[in-house]
This record gives structure tokens, sequence and C-alpha cells, in this order.
């Protein structure tokens, strides 16, 4: 193992708020959809796509987040995209149609995804084994705090000053983080590890990653175990206020179950690591989820919408996806000890693809009744299963 510098204290606090920027310029402003049509003069599928445009962005641009920090180094990278945020949540404040709204959506999401792919990079540069599991499970603890979070300060500060004043609070936040990197958030690449980004290197690096049977796998567990949560974060408008009749400050009923859920099943990873191997502790994460699901459907076969056991399951779903996450991701990572920037882009731009599909796709098939909801969370799972499954067998094969 090779480290650039040791941990600083705080570090996990520090990529934690990185990871979350993406969730969180999702889940403040879903509460304002609403809003956001009228003044817009907007249809709600309108509205919608701008969170599509955002996660599409979002997805083409992590594939070269992490090439660009191979070759320039994390800390730079990082600084450059945060302010590149703070700028498009600037456009996206003093837009005055819904086009230009998608136009700087689609610029938040450009340079959004730099902080989660980064940070991924960050922990497999100062650690492996045991320790880099323990970093990420605690930076997925934390991490969790802002979708949680993040849909209730968005409802109070749509109720009291509209939706504008949550892109003047995405604008003061991210200066507050550029700020706390700037001051805290070292160089963990050192010039001696950095990597080319001539095409024909890029090329060959690409193919190599993209074309990893161990890769595509566990990228397919974690985006489609994650997509069969996020279905309901993508609907939360519908599903909250139309199905279950929560107002617009009553987010905290679907993320505060959810966000529980995994920050338990990222703590539970934490403590396992080491004690239980990641297959294992893989498995316990699957066992949860589909006991969950199972729950999931049988509860709106026999009862109406409702709360709170339109929730439950979610809980138990995020537990157990948590608890699974840290594992699934290290291990995609771990055949690409030179190009661990370049995996990372590539796994996010694999989740976070797949959530720009359902977005536009998938999830207007399935929000309009809890029941069909719940039947698209067994069945993204069942295939993140398979995916998890054949990860298994390739990776013993080899």
């Amino acid at each position: 193992m090779t480290k650039a510098r040791p941990a600083p204290r705080g570090i996990a606090m520090l990529l934690a708020a990185l990871s979350a920027l993406g969730p969180f310029s999702i889940d403040t402003y879903l509460p304002s959809f609403h809003e956001i049509g009228e003044k817009l003069h907007a249809t709600p599928l309108q509205v919608q796509q701008t969170l599509s445009v955002y996660l599409l962005a979002f997805a083409m641009m992590t594939l070269w987040h992490g090439a660009i920090s191979d070759r320039f180094g994390r800390r730079r990278v990082i600084l450059a995209a945060l302010g590149l945020f703070g700028l498009a949540s600037v456009g996206c404040l003093v837009a005055t149609s819904i086009e230009q709204l998608w136009f700087w959506r689609a610029m938040q999401g450009v340079t959004a995804g730099a902080g989660i792919v980064i940070s991924r990079a960050i922990v497999r540069d100062l650690f492996d084994g045991p320790p880099a599991q323990r970093l990420m499970s605690q930076i997925t603890m934390m991490f969790a705090l802002a979708p949680a979070i993040a849909p209730v300060i968005g409802g109070w500060l749509q109720t009291f000053f509209g939706w504008r004043s949550i892109f003047a609070f995405l604008v003061l936040s991210t200066a507050a983080l550029g700020f706390a990197c700037w001051k805290l958030l070292p160089e963990t690449l050192p010039p001696e590890k950095r990597q080319s980004l001539q095409p024909a290197y890029l090329g060959r690096s690409y193919f190599k990653v993209l074309t990893s049977p161990r890769f595509l796998f566990a990228c397919a567990a974690l985006s489609l175990n994650f997509l069969g949560f996020f279905i309901y974060v993508l609907s939360a408008p519908t599903f909250l206020m139309k199905h279950l009749g929560v107002p617009e400050t009553g987010f905290l009923w679907l993320f505060g179950p959810a966000m529980s859920g995994l920050m338990g099943g990222a703590w539970l990873s934490g403590r396992l690591a080491g004690k239980r191997s990641p297959e294992k502790t893989i498995g316990l994460g699957y066992l949860l989820m589909v006991s969950a699901a199972i729950f999931n459907v049988s509860l709106n076969l026999a009862l109406p919408p409702g709360l709170p056991w339109s929730v439950m399951p979610i809980f138990v779903y995020t537990l157990g996806m948590s608890l699974a996450m840290p594992s699934l991701t290290l291990l995609a990572l771990d055949p690409f000890p030179e190009q661990r920037g370049l995996a990372a882009s590539c796994q996010t731009f694999f989740q976070s693809g797949a959530n720009s599909i359902a977005a536009g796709l998938i999830v207007p098939l399935l929000w309009g009744s809890t029941l069909t909801l719940s039947l698209g969370m067994a069945g993204l799972l069942s295939l993140g299963g398979l995916g998890a499954f054949a990860h298994r067998k390739w990776r013993r094969k080899k």
C-alpha cells in the first residue's frame, strides 16, 4: 500500500460533505416542484425534467472527474468544481423560464459529481482493506444526514421564502464548503502517481475498466440496489403529497426512516470491517433488502396507503443497502490500483446514468400508486442481486 499523506482529522466529515453535494442539490428543491411550475408556467413533466437534465449531465461528466483528478490532483479539481457549481446555482437562482432552469440545472450536474467521485478515490489513496471500509462507512454515515435534512430545509425555505431561496441556500452552502476544502483538504495524490490525459492512454484505461466483468457486475449491483430506494426519492412529491397526504414540510416522513437506515447500515458495515469478509457483509445486506422488498409488496397488497406503514419497509431496505454498499464500492475499485480516479468515475457514471434513466422513464411509470412503487423496488433489487451474484462467481473464478 502507498500513502500520499496521513489521513487528517475530520477527513470523513469533509469527504461526506463533498459526496453529499449532488444528492443535496436534488432533495432540497423537491418540495418546490409545484411553485416552480406555477411561477415559470411549466407543466409537472417539464418541472420533472429539471431533475432529468441534472442527472443526465451528472452522469456524463462523472466519466471525466476521476481521470482529470488522476492528472491534476484531487484538491485542485475539487476546488474548481465547487466554484463552478456555485456559479451554476446562481444561474438557477435568477432563472426566469423553465428553459433557463433546465440549462443551469444541467450545469450544476456537470460539476456536482466531482465530490462523490474524487472522495472515493481519496479513500483509496489513503487506505486499503478494512481501514478503507471503515472510512467509507464513516463517510456513508455522515453522508446519510444530508438527504434526511435537505428536503426538510427545502420545505421550510419554500414555505417562508419561495423556491428561489433554495438556490440561494445552495450558493451559500457551496461557498462554505469551498472555504472548508481550501483550508482543510490535503492533496492525497503525489505528483509521481499522476496519470496522463493523452487520448491513447485514456482510451486504453477506459477500455480496461469498462470491459472488466468484475467491475461491471459490481456496478450493476450498486446501481440497481440504490434505484430500488431512489425511485421513492424521485417520486417523493407524488408519493408523499398525493398518496400519503403530507404537506410540503412533511418530507421527513420519507427521508427520516430512509437516512436512519443508511446511517445504521454504514455503522454496522464499519463494525464488521476486518471481522467478516466483504462477501458475508454483502450477503447480510441482501438478506435485509429482500425482506424489506417482500414486506413492502405485502403491505401494499393488504392495506391502503398511509402512515407509518407505507414508509416502514424503506428503513429496512436502506439499512441493508448501506450495509452492502461500502464493500461493493471497494470491490469494484480494487482491480485498478493505478487508475482509481478513472475507475471511480466510471462507477459513478453507471449509478448516475441509471438514476437519470429512472427519473425520465421508469419513475413516471411507477409513481401512479404505492403498489407499483413497491413492485418497482422488488424488481430492481432482483436485478441488483443477480449482479452481485455474478460478481461473486467471477471474482472466485479469477
